[in-house]
């Protein structure tokens, strides 16, 4: 067996209830400060009061960033100005490359336990902020799994590892913005599951359950981010899900307002003026 240190839980952020869209309640935490980088920003929906989300998304504008959406129940229907027409439904996601300029909906969609989705932001590199747009969506069949003990793994993108039994699988999104990653951890009650991954950022979010990472326990709505290692031990004596997320940070800095994520201010109002002008898709 290796003998890899372990990563330490080096902070543990709490989601904070906010709104998007018409209306959509959710929570979400933010980091436009390069804790988290390359991502940017995580937003759970999750509600069995349609009143709280129906209202959705509409037309809005996006530059410089990538969105992966991921949905437990229910669906959304995206549609852009390039002509893209999908819905995902539980188990699916979208992934969204802004690059220069798009211009998209999102609508709910509903199943017997309402709507529950996840929507993280991943910022692009300088060099790619006004690259093409580009979109893609992915089945719930197209993502591998890896099994522990009473323990799965769902890979969305990146390469994950685990090392009790000794599995590899590569998520289908092998384009995320700074080598990023993505996995859905289920945790049965008394479930275990030990990964190594030394990407340079590594954050969990939890979003059922209590997780525990190591000796320290995680209750859901939390945003952990960890330190240098290799090894992650996850466990739940009650049960637990959760999301990984993985990447390698820019390092670049930062200018953000709305749906536009830039390196500086000047770019930033390039971005407004392109989008008030009609020239931010041309």
């Amino acid at each position: 067996m290796t003998h890899s240190p372990a990563r330490q839980v080096v902070s543990v952020v709490r989601s904070q209830p906010s709104q998007d869209g018409d209306g959509v309640k959710i929570k979400r935490i933010h980091d436009f400060g390069g804790g988290i980088d390359p991502f940017l920003m995580l937003d759970e929906l999750g509600s069995d009061q349609p009143d709280e989300y129906i209202g959705g998304f509409p037309p809005h504008p996006h530059r410089g960033i990538q969105t992966l959406t991921y949905v437990i129940h229910g669906g959304l229907t995206h549609e852009d100005h390039m002509g893209h027409s999908s819905t995902i439904n539980a188990g699916d996601a979208q992934w969204m490359h802004t690059g220069r300029g798009i211009v998209h909906s999102e609508m709910p969609l509903t199943d017997h336990h309402g709507l529950h989705a996840f929507q993280l932001w991943l910022s692009l590199a300088a060099k790619d902020k006004l690259s093409e747009a580009t979109y893609r969506d992915v089945r719930a069949t197209e993502m591998p799994h890896l099994q522990g003990e009473g323990a799965k793994l769902i890979a969305l993108g990146g390469k994950w590892h685990a090392i009790e039994p000794q599995q590899d699988v590569a998520g289908p999104l092998d384009a995320l913005a700074g080598d990023g990653g993505l996995a859905h951890v289920i945790l049965e009650p008394g479930g275990r599951l030990l990964l190594e991954q030394e990407s340079p950022m590594l954050a969990v979010y939890v979003f059922a359950g209590e997780l525990e990472i190591g000796e320290q326990r995680i209750p859901a709505g939390h945003l952990v981010r960890l330190g240098d290692g290799q090894q992650l031990p996850l466990s739940s004596e009650a049960g637990a899900q959760a999301l990984l997320l993985s990447g390698t940070p820019h390092q670049e800095p930062i200018a953000h307002y709305g749906p536009f994520v830039m390196n500086t201010q000047d770019e930033l109002e390039q971005a407004l003026n392109d989008y008030r002008s009609g020239r931010l898709t041309g």
